[in-house]
């Protein structure tokens, strides 16, 4: 296989992937969440001034708290704006979402392990819906 070819199937693979995260994210659903986040991921965010970090253990009873996205008919507005690759197992993923009034820029770092992408780390801005 070609290094162009290994390049195209590992970017969809890592696309593929984060369709759980997408999914997670809308559906309030940690079960999706937990298949793309690497158990000892790290969650973090200073955009109110102050650092947020959250293991996954702090994380996804939040998320199971909330209501979905999906259950207030919220439009989803998932992208993916860049994928960028450090090697052959690790990868970074800017990407664009919303949930409620918040919309986010996730600055996600991934890594190819048992057999799978999953995130390692999220760092994150959000900017408040004018």
């Amino acid at each position: 296989m070609s290094a162009e070819a290994s390049h195209g199937s590992a970017f969809a693979a890592v696309a593929d992937a984060l369709v759980d995260y997408f999914d997670g994210l809308y559906f309030s659903d940690t079960a999706r969440l937990g298949r793309i986040f690497h158990p000892q991921a790290t969650y973090a965010c200073a955009t109110e001034g102050k650092l947020l970090h959250l293991t996954m253990q702090e994380y996804f009873p939040i998320v199971d708290k909330r209501p979905s996205p999906a259950s207030r008919g919220e439009p989803r507005v998932d992208r993916i704006v860049s994928i960028e690759f450090a090697g052959p197992v690790t990868a970074f993923v800017r990407l664009h979402c919303a949930i409620g009034a918040k919309l986010f820029t996730d600055l996600l770092t991934l890594i190819h392990v048992d057999g799978r992408w999953q995130i390692i780390s999220k760092v994150f801005h959000f900017d408040l819906k004018s």
